[in-house]
């Protein structure tokens, strides 16, 4: 699987400060897309891991549901399965964020439609909902 470049050339939009510059700009474009292909090298490598796991299972009549020594094939399956889940959903969520970012919207909380702050979307570039409405969806 080979990462895609998304060309996002829409002006970053913050309510605070009026419309973001070109290294502002830059800068997001610069994020997502590398967060972008972090995601799918991830989705890639944990595909392969699984697929790894399957075709050892399928090789061996082995009864590793009673070995003392380690985890279980299915309980190694279930786990990066699982990863390789929580990282499609991680692409779909990077995804929208190119989306907001196109349209207008990125850094603008989806929730209250207050600013995102910088350091949130500098440490999570796909968030969609600033600090504070994630806090309370959490309680």
């Amino acid at each position: 699987m080979t990462a895609t470049r998304v060309r996002l050339t829409s002006p970053v939009n913050d309510p605070l400060a009026g419309s973001a510059s070109s290294d502002e700009q830059n800068s997001v474009r610069h994020r997502l897309n590398a967060e972008r292909a972090s995601t799918l090298h991830r989705i890639a490598s944990l595909t392969r891991q699984f697929d790894a796991i399957v075709e050892s299972s399928a090789l061996t009549t082995n009864d590793d549901e009673h070995d003392p020594e380690g985890s279980t094939v299915a309980f190694e399956r279930a786990q990066v399965g699982t990863l390789l889940a929580g990282a499609k959903r991680h692409l779909i969520a990077v995804d929208q964020a190119v989306t907001r970012f196109l349209n207008g919207s990125y850094g603008v909380c989806e929730r209250c439609g207050q600013a995102i702050a910088q350091e949130r979307l500098a440490a999570l570039p796909a968030v969609g909902t600033c600090i504070g409405c994630t806090t309370h969806v959490r309680r």
